[in-house]
């Protein structure tokens, strides 16, 4: 199945959640930390104004993003988790390191 997310929707494939500390503790699942980080795997076309244009998106397919906690819908779609936000709720693009 394939997802296209309407007006100015994002969805976010969740980065797994840590399993150990670092210093090596293992985490039990009961105590695992919602995932805030994750791959976006779909954009919309963007936010209609009210002058009737679309506002560009700022994010764009493979971007790794930061979220809010509690923010967006959480779906399961053939087996796979995946959250679906407005673009208003992604804080940040995480970028790789430059070397």
């Amino acid at each position: 199945m394939k997802l296209k997310p309407l007006h100015d929707r994002v969805i976010v494939e969740p980065e797994p959640a840590e399993t150990t500390t670092p210093s090596g503790l293992v985490v039990p699942d009961t105590a695992q930390e919602k995932p805030l980080q994750g791959k976006v795997v779909a954009v919309g076309p963007g936010k209609l104004l009210e002058n009737g244009k679309l506002s560009p998106m700022d994010v764009k397919p493979k971007d790794r993003v930061l979220y809010g906690k509690y923010a967006g819908s959480e779906v399961r779609i053939d087996g796979k988790e995946y959250v679906i936000l407005r673009a208003d709720d992604i804080l940040a693009i995480l970028e790789p390191a430059k070397k």
